[in-house]
């Protein structure tokens, strides 16, 4: 695991032919079940415009509770949470909301409720649609699931995209390929940071990640260790999962 300073990562920006820089962080924070004021540290020192959450709070008062963590990152919930059974999106006051969608996928009897939160956001004169995903722990319904993650993506209709979250599969299995196919991993394009997201005290798997359409610019993915502001000990403190860090540069859109 690096603790040493970290090289620079773009900062968010929007440039002069409409294009935007756009840091974007997926992060499992376990139903705020551990320490959430070591979890706001880390988003908000991690700056992002975009938050893509697994595993938000769901039922009692769920709103309440990530509207307090939003704020205490200097973001707003965007959409999700109960009403998308776990993934949620945050985002800075930077991006203009379109639209968003919660979606519900298919329940498989026995098995956890699953769910996707999307949206379409503008930084400037770029377009970005937005998913998180926590997908399932059984292998088949895992890449039934990474089929419909695909399809929905494609009906935001939107030039450029950024999914990201939780797949319960390493780099290699049959789920991540599929993804790959269809998409790009972002650690794969530019590795920056750690590489490993699993477990905080001694992580040996890539579990968690981001992908984006074809036409955005991976500038830098991975786990930011050594980030200025990123404490180690916020790290291990603040959930069972480290978050991915992603800049993009995302084309305006015509």
């Amino acid at each position: 695991m690096a603790t040493s300073s970290l090289p620079p990562l773009p900062n968010s920006r929007t440039e002069a032919d409409g294009s935007a820089v756009v840091r974007v962080l997926s992060y499992n924070i376990r139903s705020m079940r551990d320490d959430t004021d070591a979890l706001a540290r880390v988003i908000a020192a991690c700056a992002p415009d975009l938050v893509l959450l697994q595993e938000a709070p769901r039922l009692f008062r769920w709103r309440k509770k990530l509207t307090r963590l939003a704020d205490a990152s200097g973001l707003v919930l965007l959409s999700g949470g109960g009403t998308a059974a776990g993934p949620a999106l945050l985002c800075s006051l930077r991006a203009t909301v379109e639209r968003t969608e919660d979606v519900l996928l298919p329940l498989t009897p026995g098995r956890h409720r699953r769910g996707l939160a999307t949206a379409v956001v503008r930084f400037g004169g770029a377009r970005l649609g937005v998913l998180s995903c926590h997908l399932s722990l059984e292998a088949e319904e895992r890449h039934a699931q990474a089929g419909l993650l695909l399809d929905r993506l494609a009906a935001l209709d939107v030039p450029h995209a950024v999914a990201g979250g939780d797949l319960n599969e390493r780099p290699g299995g049959r789920t991540f390929r599929r993804l790959g196919d269809g998409l790009r991993d972002c650690w794969t394009a530019a590795p920056w940071g750690g590489e490993y997201t699993f477990t905080p005290t001694a992580p040996d798997r890539r579990i968690d990640a981001v992908f984006v359409t074809e036409g955005v610019e991976v500038l830098g993915c991975g786990v930011p260790h050594g980030l200025a502001g990123v404490a180690e000990a916020d790290l291990r403190a603040a959930t069972d999962h480290l978050p991915v860090l992603t800049a993009l540069r995302v084309p305006a859109t015509p």
